[in-house]
């Protein structure tokens, strides 16, 4: 696993990935009311956002110091996809396990397994807090940018609407 992990596209995606959440996080903490969505490949990564193309350069330079400083924890983001994911998984599979696990086709008794298929999502959803941020440290992202440079950052813009594109190098 860690050689896929370590594998050149593999690498740079989740670097890029743990620069785009930490780019977030700066974002955020200025413009705190803005709703930031990201998207990470091998070659960058995308945010959509209605934030100014200048100040999304400035965060994702000042992201990629702080990360190379060893600010790790800025890799990790509480809403990346990782988590929703990990969420929709635990919480579904365990709601079908509960309403399946009766051998009666009588669909009163799967009625009266609903309460404890509730249950058992929710239980599913607390769960998969601490389970994605750990699948986002030794998944998904990386917190070391190693040799990741920034090459550009394009904005385009419709109305309100904002897209950022941020390409990287190494």
């Amino acid at each position: 696993m860690h050689a896929l992990l370590n594998s050149t596209l593999i690498s740079r995606v989740r670097r890029n990935h743990g620069l785009e959440h930490a780019t977030i996080h700066l974002l955020s903490a200025r413009y705190p009311r803005t709703w930031l969505v990201g998207r990470s490949d091998f070659s960058g990564f995308f945010l959509m956002g209605d934030v100014p193309g200048e100040a999304v350069a400035q965060a994702a330079q000042r992201a990629l110091e702080r990360l190379r400083a060893g600010e790790r924890r800025l890799a990790i983001h509480p809403n990346c996809g990782t988590n929703l994911l990990t969420a929709g998984i635990l919480a579904g599979s365990a709601a079908y396990l509960t309403l399946t696990g009766s051998s009666s086709r009588d669909w009163r008794d799967r009625f009266d397994r609903l309460p404890l298929a509730i249950l058992a999502s929710l239980i599913g959803i607390l769960v998969a807090s601490p389970l994605g941020t750990l699948l986002q440290v030794r998944l998904t992202t990386e917190g070391n940018p190693r040799g990741l440079e920034i090459l550009s950052v394009h904005t385009w813009s419709r109305g309100s609407a904002r897209l950022h594109r941020v390409r990287t190098y190494g």
